[in-house]
């Protein structure tokens, strides 16, 4: 299901700040070089990170998903001075890319890559998130929220990708797509968490914007 007109995306994309040139070759490489470059967030989705980062201005983020790195380098742009960005990345297949590309990235000192299992590394990072961005697997989703709302800081935000998975969400699942069903699941939940105030965004795949009372 297409949300958006193409043409109108395009023309968005237009009005909207250009991407720095690390952006545009990551952007390009993944597309020529890695499987599922439709994962990768992209210029328009990618400078709404940095502009929601920015106006938070946070401390410390937590992303939950690195794939090439594209979106950690967007969130960081909002980072203080002295912050700092963790990224969760469980194919350690792309782990040289990713680290070659921050290492290129004036925010190099700001990010810290971790490879593993998100499930088992989230209880060990610090608490005290400003921002949490979840865009890994669908079916760990809402595993993933209730591991990080207890270490977010009360009027912190967390962002949630492709929560609206291709229209799907709308349609009755099949009883074995399993993505489906937990981002249902997960959707549901946060609708109904009165720790939080959320509006879901039908930006690219949907976001779901979550703010912690």
């Amino acid at each position: 299901m297409e949300f958006i007109d193409p043409l109108i995306n395009e023309y968005a994309a237009g009005h909207s700040t250009a991407e720095t040139d690390l952006l545009r070759r990551i952007d390009r490489e993944t597309n020529l070089e890695v499987l599922r470059p439709r994962m990768l967030s992209g210029h328009l989705q990618g400078r709404m990170l940095s502009m929601i980062s920015h106006m938070i201005n946070p401390d410390y983020i937590l992303e939950i998903g690195t794939y090439t790195g594209y979106s950690a380098l967007c969130l960081a742009e909002g980072l203080k001075e002295n912050g700092k960005l963790i990224t969760i990345e469980r194919n350690e297949e792309l782990e040289a890319r990713v680290r070659g590309y921050f290492s290129e990235s004036q925010r190099a000192s700001m990010l810290e890559l971790r490879i593993g299992n998100a499930l088992e590394i989230i209880p060990g990072v610090a608490n005290g998130m400003d921002l949490v961005f979840i865009d890994a697997d669908k079916v760990n989703y809402l595993n993933y929220y209730k591991l990080v709302i207890e270490k977010l800081k009360p009027g912190g935000f967390i962002l949630a990708d492709n929560v609206l998975w291709s229209g799907k969400v709308v349609e009755q699942p099949d009883p074995e797509d399993l993505d489906t069903k937990a981002l249902i699941e997960f959707n549901t939940f946060i609708q109904n968490d009165d720790r939080v105030d959320n509006v879901l965004l039908p930006v690219r795949d949907g976001i779901m914007l979550i703010r912690k009372k």
